[in-house]
């Protein structure tokens, strides 16, 4: 048996143009007629992709709701994996369209499978937490540093990160999904909850995976409430409320300098993200958001 048997079925393509990690993506249908996500990746991030593509068989024997690993190899194109095609519509665009109630209970179910994904462990080698992300954080502040723009009130960030690096020791590590938000997530046709785009993996303090969660409290914050009480079962530490806006507060830094490269669009997005957050902290002087309504 070929281990390129299924890629060789392959009898059509349909490109996408979603998402930013620079592979090639198709909608793929194979002889008889079963769509799978095939995606083809540079030789420079070949080595990465097939240790992400492990990871997922990691991932999926945990039994969670997500698009499956199912074939990996070499073409002519370059390394390929093949997944399980997700029959659905984006969360993005359906969660928010539906009652609040029925929005919390996706967002129970996204904290659930978040909590079981952070179950498998880290390498025993893999360097200390605080280290990885204090200098993350140096490079970020850097980066805002020399961006020739600025937030309005973005000191305010620089400040609670100085203020809370702190809480960065003794942190334990974990596997991560690396990209958690809705933006990311399926309805399938049977309405379960689905994650897909496990591309950004990586190990770290598995708090940190909520960093993101302001996509989905920008989009429904119901689910993000859903989200995290899922996660912890409602009985939620003070802890997590203050690293999580140490977190948010560091990635939106870096996110200005970021946007500028792909224009006056996403530095918009960026900069009313941005106020929006400072908005739901009280210019960080509350660590509980007010997107979050406790049930």
């Amino acid at each position: 048996m070929s281990k390129c048997k299924l890629f060789n079925s392959i009898v059509h393509r349909q490109p996408i143009d979603k998402g930013w990690s620079g592979d090639q993506k198709y909608c793929a249908e194979t002889s008889d007629g079963t769509k799978y996500l095939l995606r083809i990746t540079s030789p420079e991030r070949a080595h990465r992709f097939h240790l992400g593509y492990l990871r997922m068989q990691e991932a999926a024997a945990l039994g969670v709701s997500m698009c499956l690993p199912v074939e990996f190899g070499q073409c002519p194109e370059g390394t390929y994996a093949i997944h399980s095609w997700v029959e659905g519509v984006d969360a993005e665009e359906y969660i928010p369209t539906l009652p609040v109630e029925k929005q919390y209970a996706y967002g129970l179910d996204a904290g659930r499978i978040l909590r079981k994904l952070h179950t498998l462990p880290a390498p025993a080698d893999v360097t200390p937490w605080s280290e990885r992300f204090n200098a993350k954080i140096d490079r970020k502040i850097k980066m805002y540093d020399e961006c020739p723009l600025k937030y309005e009130n973005g000191d305010l960030f620089l400040g609670f990160i100085a203020d809370n690096r702190h809480l960065l020791s003794n942190r334990p590590q974990t596997y991560q999904h690396g990209d958690y938000h809705i933006g990311n997530m399926m309805i399938d046709k049977d309405g379960k909850l689905t994650i897909i785009d496990f591309d950004r993996d990586d190990f770290g303090d598995p708090w940190e995976e909520f960093n993101r969660i302001v996509w989905c409290a920008q989009a429904a914050p119901a689910f993000a409430s859903g989200m995290v009480d899922g996660y912890f079962n409602s009985d939620i530490p003070m802890e997590f409320w203050k690293l999580l806006a140490l977190y948010i507060s560091s990635n939106t830094l870096s996110s200005l300098p970021w946007a500028i490269p792909f224009g006056d669009k996403e530095i918009t997005t960026m900069k009313n993200q941005a106020a929006q957050v400072l908005e739901w902290y009280d210019g960080m002087k509350n660590v509980v958001p007010t997107w979050y309504q406790a049930k």
